[in-house]
């Protein structure tokens, strides 16, 4: 094992569990309401249909509208609602898929407009959410410098298309940019990248160890970016999807192709009851 390197995973394991308990993290989820058509009044009062956490919120705190393609927050006479800091009585929401979402504040509660398909939905956090500071913390494995591997990062002349099914049953068809192919003893295996960005590659992976000690539904692996020809495939950092902490996130799960027969006893583990989705 190179000096530093359990450090280094040691470190990033620790961004992660702060990252889970962060404000807006989470375990700080407070619900999804999917929007129709028309007006939706958003409180913690029981009869509101988007439906705030109590003593987190005021009992009416405004309403969204949804006409079209087109979401606007308005605020409830004398509530404070807050945008980037400032305060609002109207505004019309960015969703998730367009960067970043406006996020509406109101007492402790943080709310955000995302498209999952052709669907769209009110995200509720709560900064006051006893889970953030109840939650036992994510279970790991230890460090192994045999789940390292430099990998041959192949890349086709045609497109290679996953079919992504998401928790909800929505699927979405994502271009790969290519595939990680690396060996473990005397066989080759590989895994395709759904996503790429400027910071890296990121995997969505299922394993041996799914639904024994890890994850039912698999794990996530970000990678940084190739470098000629080669990526590293770090096991150690592979990581729960949001699906393991909360019933409230919209996971997508592993392509058919990214199922390993292999047992990856590295990264996080999970043993907890809890959401299996």
């Amino acid at each position: 094992m190179e000096p530093g390197y359990e450090e280094s995973v040691l470190a990033w394991r620790q961004g992660k569990e702060e990252s889970l308990r962060a404000e807006e993290g989470w375990l700080s989820l407070a619900g999804v309401f999917w929007l129709a058509e028309g007006e939706h009044v958003v409180g913690s009062r029981p009869d509101c249909p988007i439906r705030l956490p109590t003593g987190a919120a005021p009992d009416l705190a405004g309403a969204f509208i949804l006409r079209g393609e087109e979401v606007i927050f308005r605020a409830a006479p004398g509530v404070r609602a807050l945008s980037g800091g400032s305060p609002l009585d109207q505004a019309v929401l960015a969703p998730d898929t367009a960067g970043a979402p406006t996020k509406i504040s109101v007492g402790n509660v943080t709310m955000a407009l995302i498209r999952r398909g052709a669907r769209l939905a009110i995200r509720v956090w709560d900064r006051s959410s006893a889970a953030r500071a109840s939650h036992p913390g994510r279970e790991w494995f230890p460090v192994q410098a045999t789940f390292r591997f430099e990998a041959r990062f192949v890349t086709s002349g045609a497109p290679r298309l996953l079919r992504i099914v998401s928790v909800l049953g929505d699927v979405d068809e994502v271009t790969s940019p290519g595939r990680a192919v690396f060996t473990h003893g005397d066989r080759e295996l590989g895994l395709y990248a759904s996503e790429v960005d400027d910071e890296g590659l990121f995997f969505i992976f299922h394993d041996a160890t799914s639904g024994k000690t890890t994850y039912p539904a698999g794990r996530y692996l970000y990678t940084p970016p190739p470098e000629g020809g080669r990526v590293v495939l770090d096991f150690n950092r592979a990581y729960n999807p949001p699906c393991a902490f909360t019933p409230y996130a919209t996971c997508p799960l592993p392509p058919e192709e990214n199922f390993l027969p292999l047992a990856i006893a590295a990264g996080e583990r999970y043993g907890r009851e809890g959401p299996t989705r």
